[in-house]
């Protein structure tokens, strides 16, 4: 399944329990060797009664992520259809995602609170985070918000004109940032309306980044740049963000299956 681009490989093993390798998948996230995919998942019966799911998620890398809001909203529609329910409730690494079917074939995720203390991002000293003394090429002073999983969002004059390629994986693994982080070039083009490019942490640059469009919204208007409800224009199409009042982070998107079928894990070095 994929949201505007972001793609993924996702399995259903809420029959038992599966714990792959990080080889594993490496291998089946390879784009030429394997299925390919942005990130991995695993849906997994929830431990929590009130969720209807369990979504663990994993980047090309092999390391485990906490969230993913475009892999939430494919989730949820899955689930939605299963039940035949326009709500659902997934539970994550990051916490319970409470997702909601709109019309026009859109899905609505509440992504948790934007966290920005310091310590949650985390970083690895004490310092403001709406101007992280980090730089690289030109992005300078961004910044920080945790959104499940650690962000650093930097304002430019042109998204496009920005060598992600060079300037993500310095940021990434950057000292200031103990657990690595995703990294977003964000141009304001009005007061609700954002281009945003991302390089996402474990996976490189990719078409949308559900988490990246909330953390570049609520960075924008922590900035005053923006309204607190904005669409977020990305490579593979726009994401609806609004930044609530009570600190919770709301993604309305569209989602799309690409195909379903059998996978053999015994093809990716993972042994039964």
């Amino acid at each position: 399944m994929h949201g505007l681009g972001n793609d993924f490989v996702i399995i259903d093993h809420r029959d038992k329990a599966l714990t792959l390798s990080p080889e594993t998948v490496r291998a089946i996230c390879d784009r030429n060797l394997g299925v390919g995919c942005d990130q991995f998942i695993i849906l997994e019966q929830s431990i929590d009664p009130i969720a209807d799911v369990c979504m663990r998620i994993y980047n090309p890398d092999g390391t485990e992520s906490g969230a993913c809001g475009n892999a939430a909203r494919c989730v949820a529609s899955q689930v939605m259809t299963e039940s035949a329910q326009s709500s659902a409730i997934i539970q994550t690494r990051a916490g319970l995602l409470d997702c909601e079917k709109l019309d026009d074939g859109l899905y609505s995720v509440d992504m948790g609170p934007a966290r920005s203390d310091w310590r949650d991002l985390p970083l690895a000293q004490a310092c403001d985070t709406d101007h992280i003394n980090v730089a690289a090429g030109p992005l300078s002073a961004g910044v920080g918000v945790n959104i499940g999983n650690p962000h650093v969002v930097f304002m430019v004059d042109n998204a496009l004109a920005v060598d992600l390629n060079t300037f993500g994986p310095q940021i990434e693994h950057h000292s200031m940032f103990p657990e690595r982080t995703n990294v977003e070039v964000v141009q304001v083009l009005s007061r609700d309306r954002i281009r945003m490019r991302v390089w996402e942490r474990g996976a490189g640059i990719t078409l949308a980044c559900g988490s990246g469009a909330c953390a570049a919204l609520v960075a924008t208007a922590r900035r005053g740049l923006t309204e607190r409800k904005a669409d977020v224009v990305l490579d593979g199409g726009t994401l609806t963000i609004e930044w609530m009042l009570d600190n919770n982070v709301l993604m309305t998107g569209p989602v799309a299956t690409s195909f379903y079928g059998h996978l053999d894990l015994s093809l990716y070095g993972h042994s039964t």
